[in-house]
């Protein structure tokens, strides 16, 4: 039999599904990226293979495309545990050993990287809407900009993920079960 969960689990988990929210609905819409990025590769190669007539726009497109996906989805792949990590090692831990990690590491590496990250890139995202930048390195000369503003965007989301994040390290600390295991049997 499954114990139910406690008052304040619910409530835990209610907190934390709404701080994952943001990360589940730009990472799954940005995974749609990948549709007009293969558009774009293969108009490339046929045009370029089959008619010998190669594009000027697909590079950048196919790049930046990738990019946003590649940015967008880091909050999404955060929240579901999906990110790399030396889990050998980490695994052989009990749960709430591994929420003090977690937790450590939250506070002292990836909030203060995070917030750096955000700060910086939205002053660069900024400058680069203020100048109207466009890529020099292109014959096409694409706009950038939008491109910049991904980086902010994706440094604000992994800051709430991050928030998530560490209350389920507190959940293991407190209960040593890992947050998305199922209650244990009373």
């Amino acid at each position: 039999m499954v114990r139910s969960p406690s008052p304040a689990e619910h409530r835990l988990r209610r907190v934390t599904a709404l701080l994952d929210l943001p990360g589940i609905i730009v990472g799954k819409a940005a995974a749609w990226l990948i549709v007009p990025m293969m558009f774009a590769l293969v108009y490339e190669v046929v045009a370029r293979f089959a008619f010998n007539r190669p594009t000027i726009w697909a590079y950048d497109a196919t790049y930046m495309l990738y990019a946003a996906m590649f940015m967008l989805g880091a909050a999404y792949t955060l929240g579901r545990d999906a990110h790399v990590r030396a889990d050998f090692l980490f695994n052989v831990l009990s749960p709430r050993t591994q929420g003090v990690i977690d937790a450590l590491f939250i506070i002292c590496l990836f909030f203060p990287a995070i917030y750096m990250f955000t700060m910086v890139t939205w002053d660069y995202a900024a400058v680069s809407w203020q100048r109207g930048e466009r890529l020099p390195s292109s014959p096409m000369m694409p706009i950038i900009y939008p491109l910049k503003t991904v980086m902010p965007v994706t440094g604000a989301l992994l800051l709430i993920q991050g928030f998530s994040e560490l209350l389920k390290s507190g959940f293991a600390i407190a209960t040593n079960r890992r947050y998305w295991q199922e209650p244990s049997v009373s």
